[in-house]
Formats: C-alpha cells, structure tokens, sequence
C-alpha cells in the first residue's frame, strides 16, 4: 500500500454486542484454508455480536475453493456483486452472474471457480440453522435483475425485492431495499431481529441507534437487535442495499 498520504482516519463505527458500520477503507484480507487465489475480507463475524458470518470474497481467474464452505448444520448464501462464475451445491453447477444467487440449505455447503480471465467479486453468508418438525429448506437459484421490485410499505419511491421463499422451512431471508432520491423508511424500527446490510450503489444517511451516519456503496452495517434504525436516500441516485433478516422462528429461551 506504500505509505499514506494524510493523518489516518477511518468512518468505522463498532460498538460490540449493538452496531457496527465497516466501509470498504480499513479491510484487510483474510486467509482461509479452503480458498485459493482469493482475496477475502471477514465483515461479519460473533466476535463482535452477529451471530452469522459474511464475507467479501474476490475470486481471481483460476481461484475457488480447495474443499468447500461446508460445515454440519451451516446454511450458506452466495451473492454476486460482478464478473461471473460458478457455485456448485451437491455436484450441481450453476452458473451465476452480476445480481446471481444460490442459497444451500444447512449442511450442503458450496464450491466455488472461477474459470474466466476477470475477478468475479461476491458476498458470502453463513449461519447456522435452526430446524423446525415438518418444514425444511431448499436449493434456491435467482437472479435479482430479472425480479421486479414491489413497493414497500405503499411508498412509491421505496422498493424492495425478496430473494427467498418464505416458508417456514426458512430461518432466513435476504431483501433488497431501493429508495429513490427523497425515500426514507415509514418509521424508526426497533425490533428483536439482527440486520446485516451490504451496500449496492449510491449514498445514504443512516440512523444508527442514536447517530446519524453518512453511508455508501460498499460500506456493510450490522444492526443487533433492538438498535433504533431508519435511513433516507441522498443523492441523484437510488440507494440500494442487500440485508439478511432471521425469521419465522420464536425466541429461545
């Protein structure tokens, strides 16, 4: 990296157990032992309150997994954010692009290759999943460019894109929420479930507990439960961002 040009600063907030906004800026790489020729960076992670895991991972031409992001009980999500490449699910391959996805259920894992000449740049989710008797997940393949957006809460310049079923069989789901210039959340939410947000393009104000922060394309922010939130949309373009959202399951005592 050479030496820095300024004083060092950094927009990073982290407050263990409630909140946390990582930008792009300050992530370092992460080796991990079933990768090769990528470059990874662990955003999310229990050791400062989710209780998922997110990953942002740059698979380089010829690079993928050695043996695959596999682990008893783990559900996996995979998102593309550019370039293009294949996740394979049980020996199944597909082939996904900008805006692709696959969701493997808990104890499936998946692989990754990228068998092209650019960078195929995605997200990667884990968590661990909590069983309901009678109900079970499944393979899911998507495109979100090919989805059309519905309107959230009735406002017309809020729009957001479910990208999984919403059965019971899922404890998961992963929204993405667009606000055109001028849209805002209806109201300050404060609720039990943990939100973990990747940021797709434009910039944003966010209320964070009791601060409101500027954000931006490629800033991730964690939520845990019962954090005060709501943003607007600033700028000449929509702000759009990717979240998960735990659901359809009782709380554990």
């Amino acid at each position: 990296m050479g030496y820095p040009n300024d004083l060092l600063s950094t927009r990073a907030v982290v407050q263990h157990g409630r909140y946390a906004l990582i930008p792009p800026e300050g992530r370092v790489k992460n080796v991990l032992p079933n990768l090769e020729q990528c470059h990874v960076s662990i955003i999310a992670s229990p050791h400062y309150g989710p209780q998922f895991a997110m990953y942002t991972v740059e698979v380089l031409p010829g690079g993928g997994t050695v043996m695959p992001f596999q682990e008893e009980g783990i559900e996996t999500f995979v998102y593309c954010l550019s370039g293009q490449g294949k996740v394979l699910v049980e020996g199944q391959e597909y082939s996904i692009d900008e805006s692709g996805y696959v969701f493997a259920p808990a104890s499936l894992g998946v692989e990754l290759r990228n068998a092209g000449d650019a960078s195929w740049k995605l997200l990667l989710y884990k968590q661990r999943y909590r069983p309901v008797e009678g109900h079970a997940a499944r393979i899911v393949v998507g495109r979100l460019n090919d989805m059309p957006y519905a309107s959230y809460d009735s406002m017309e310049n809020v729009r957001i894109k479910d990208l999984l079923p919403t059965d019971l069989g899922f404890d998961v789901n992963f929204h993405v929420l667009s606000f055109l210039p001028g849209g805002c959340h209806p109201f300050i939410e404060t609720h039990v479930q943990e939100h973990g947000l990747y940021l797709l393009e434009g910039e944003g104000v966010y209320l964070i507990d009791e601060r409101w922060i500027p954000v931006k394309k490629e800033d991730f922010i964690w939520f845990g439960p019962y954090v005060p939130q709501a943003c607007y949309g600033v700028g000449r373009t929509p702000f759009t961002y990717i979240y998960t959202k735990d659901c359809n399951r009782d709380i554990k005592l």
